[in-house]
């Protein structure tokens, strides 16, 4: 579904993806790993526009992401959570998830994935009429990955969901990823510093450190890889 080709985004003088080389397969779970300044929320930025490479190349399934501008890559089926959740705390639940629809002209099919949405996330439709700086951390996290789905995508890209959240909450995000990719058939790419649940969830991982891939594979046998852990991974 994606393939990221020898990757460099650079800031300045900075190369923040060094020759980044990736393959997502259809509805799985790609974790990518590594500590701040790794590269990490950058390779998400490139993927999705708001960057745009030095050089490599980004392929969404038929279609050359390289030069694409952002609005058409979530016209395409690409939604980007970026960290710090980003939702509009003057407006409600139920607006801020109809933001993430704006360009959809079937109000039948927009009122289908809202309905989709508050079953996803029992939370939101409690609180749909309430103003969104009423959300607890957790719910707000909840909203920001709704408000994406809205757009009926086919690729998700999460930037650090759990940050801040209780390990419980974290949980409960985990485990709709996985009803997500095995109910929806979605594919997602999961940006994390929490290696041990982004690994508990993930089919494959790639770890990064200071813009360059350093390790790849199935999520499981990094998972089992003690000296990978402790040197990038914390655990």
């Amino acid at each position: 579904m994606l393939k990221i080709d020898e990757v460099v985004t650079t800031y300045g003088a900075v190369r923040a993806l060094n020759g980044v080389s990736l393959d997502v397969e259809p509805a799985t779970i790609t974790a990518v790993l590594g500590a701040n300044g790794a590269g990490k929320t950058t390779l998400l930025r490139t993927v999705n526009g708001l960057v745009r490479p030095r050089s490599g190349r980004i392929v969404y399934e038929d279609h050359d992401l390289t030069r694409t501008p952002v609005e058409r890559v979530v016209r395409l089926g690409v939604a980007h959570v970026p960290e710090g959740r980003g939702v509009i705390t003057e407006l409600t639940v139920e607006e801020n998830l109809r933001l993430g629809a704006l360009w959809r002209r079937d109000r039948k099919q927009m009122s289908t994935s809202m309905a989709e949405v508050y079953e996803l996330f029992p939370p939101l439709a409690e609180r749909k009429t309430k103003s969104v700086d009423t959300l607890s951390g957790g719910e707000r996290q909840m909203l920001a990955v709704g408000r994406a789905l809205m757009s009926k995508p086919k690729l998700l890209l999460l930037d650090e969901p759990s940050l801040g959240l209780a390990p419980r909450i974290t949980a409960q995000i985990m485990a709709t990823l996985r009803t997500l990719r095995d109910e929806q058939q979605m594919t997602v790419v999961l940006v994390e510093q929490n290696a041990r649940s982004a690994l508990s969830v993930a089919d494959q991982a790639i770890v990064l450190n200071l813009g360059r891939v350093v390790a790849s594979g199935p999520a499981g046998e990094l998972a089992a890889d003690e000296k990978l852990r402790h040197a990038y991974l914390g655990f």
